[in-house]
């Protein structure tokens, strides 16, 4: 029984220990990710401030900080609506949100980057979405409206900023400038407009002073002489004063409507002109747009048309290029046969080359005597008719023997051929004689 009970205690301090040295606290400044099997269908969990148990080997952890970092962004040439550039030196707040989705967001894309990974990223965003909200004002609502700025800036990167986890803590805008010195000229005008406003203030209260203490000397005056003058003179003063106000008031309506005829012919040449630029530009587009198109198209036409009778040609070229080097192949072959035939033929005659174009000879003997036959085998000899009268003298032949006598005769003989040829017919094939018989011996023989 005791052992059992000590045991169970020692079972028990065991796993006390395991979960204090697998129990991981979250310091108020961080986040704990705890990464692995935490959960069905969730690969991690987020926790701000408190504890979690950390399962070995099925689970992970690590820390993400919250310390707010502070990115400087030097914002130069950004295009404002009027498409002027300014310039907005700015600091921003940044750090990681502790919503339970930022956290998450967080999680994902932060876990493992350095801080200057992270303030690398958060300042391509917060200046990208910067120049987007700059691009959506005026310069007057930049530099006047501030409030209203810092308040679009808020909307447009803080919703970026959360896609990876963090959040916009504050906006600080120094000062705002332009290439163009606009700013300063808006200054400049409000400084004039103000100054000059005071000088009319001032002369107007001038005036006043003025004009009531001209009143009341006029009063005066008018209250001496109203003592001390009749009736008439009184009447003629109004009177001329009656008329001084209607004569400038008469001056007034002439100014008044020099400058109405003064604007309305100036709106007449202003339409008419508007007039004359879109009939221009009308002409242009009804003629001078639809030539301008019909040169171009002829244009292309010609070029595409030169453009296929020079690769017609280039083809046709190389075709008869690769036709002549075949042609140029297949005798360059022939001949290669021939000398190789050749040569093998002289090496069988012992390197002799009279014996060897005697062979040659031989090999188209055949062919010559059959050429020879062909030359006479269509003469009929019964259709020959001789005239002989008969007569003949001393060792004279008669005009038969003649005819058939130079008819063999007309028949070149064998070793005539092969002396022309340059060549020597062998013994065995008989000899020529240095005389020839008579026509009658040769008539005899044949």
């Amino acid at each position: 029984m005791a052992s059992m009970t000590l045991i169970l205690f020692g079972t028990l301090g065991f796993l006390l220990l395991l979960s204090i040295k697998l129990y991981q606290r979250c310091p108020s400044n961080k986040i704990l990710v705890i990464y692995g099997r935490v959960g069905f269908g969730k690969t991690i969990q987020c926790h701000h401030g408190g504890g979690r148990i950390v399962w070995p080997l099925i689970q992970g952890y690590a820390f993400l900080d919250l310390t707010p970092k502070t990115i400087h962004i030097s914002l130069k040439g950004a295009l404002s609506q009027q498409n002027i550039r300014v310039n907005i030196p700015s600091t921003f707040t940044v750090a990681l949100g502790v919503s339970p989705e930022i956290m998450q967001n967080a999680a994902i894309r932060l876990l493992e980057l350095d801080a200057r990974s992270i303030e690398m990223m958060a300042t391509e965003i917060i200046t990208g979405q910067l120049r987007l909200t700059i691009a959506s004002l005026r310069i007057e609502e930049i530099n006047q409206d501030r409030e209203r700025f810092l308040e679009a800036i808020k909307d447009n990167i803080e919703e970026e900023l959360h896609k990876i986890g963090l959040t916009l803590l504050n906006v600080n805008i120094t000062d705002i400038t332009d290439e163009s010195e606009y700013i300063d000229s808006i200054g400049k005008k409000a400084s004039s407009t103000a100054v000059n406003q005071a000088k009319v203030d001032v002369a107007e209260q001038e005036k006043q002073g003025e004009v009531g203490k001209a009143s009341q000397e006029r009063d005066c005056r008018i209250l001496v002489a109203s003592y001390n003058a009749d009736a008439v003179k009184g009447e003629n003063e109004s009177a001329a004063e009656i008329a001084s106000t209607n004569a400038m008031l008469a001056e007034k309506e002439a100014e008044a409507k020099r400058r109405s005829q003064t604007a309305l012919q100036q709106a007449e040449a202003e339409i008419q002109k508007a007039k004359s630029l879109a009939n221009t530009r009308r002409l242009e587009a009804e003629q001078i747009v639809p030539q301008e198109i019909e040169k171009r198209k002829i244009e292309i036409e010609a070029q595409a048309e030169a453009q296929s009778k020079i690769l017609v040609a280039k083809g046709e070229a190389e075709a008869i290029l690769l036709i002549k080097e075949a042609e140029a192949l297949g005798i360059q072959k022939i001949l290669d046969a021939k000398a190789r035939g050749y040569k093998q033929l002289i090496d069988a005659c012992n390197q002799d080359a009279q014996s060897a174009s005697t062979m040659l000879l031989m090999e188209k003997l055949e062919t010559m005597v059959s050429l020879q036959t062909e030359a006479i085998k269509n003469i009929k000899i019964d259709k020959i008719t001789v005239w002989d009268s008969g007569n003949q003298g001393d060792n004279q032949k008669s005009t038969t023997s003649n005819f058939l006598s130079q008819f063999v005769k007309s028949l070149p003989p064998l070793h005539d051929v092969a002396g022309m040829a340059g060549l020597k017919m062998p013994d065995y094939l008989g000899t020529v004689k240095s005389a020839r018989k008579t026509s009658e011996e040769e008539l005899q023989l044949h």
